[in-house]
């Protein structure tokens, strides 16, 4: 079993990262992108923990640890390890 968590700022927070990201698309040839906005992809893999006890154990580290509940939102998925 395996948890996919997606940290993203929130809408109004200055994003200066997607915003580099966004000029060099652009100096590229890159057009019709409005805006790009940045986050962060963590996996957590799991062993003998029932799909409840892996959504308890990965909601808690994102509240506690992953992610700043002031300028940030997460969400995530518990899969199999094999299902995406």
């Amino acid at each position: 079993m395996k948890a996919k968590i997606h940290i993203t700022l929130k809408n109004g927070i200055l994003d200066p990262q997607g915003k580099t990201i966004h000029h060099a698309l652009e100096m590229l040839g890159f057009t019709g992108i409005r805006e790009v906005r940045t986050g962060k992809l963590i996996e957590f893999f799991f062993d003998g923990m029932s799909r409840e006890q892996a959504q308890q154990l990965t909601e808690n580290a994102c509240k506690k640890l992953l992610a700043n509940p002031v300028i940030e939102n997460y969400d995530f998925i518990v899969v199999e390890n094999d299902q995406e």
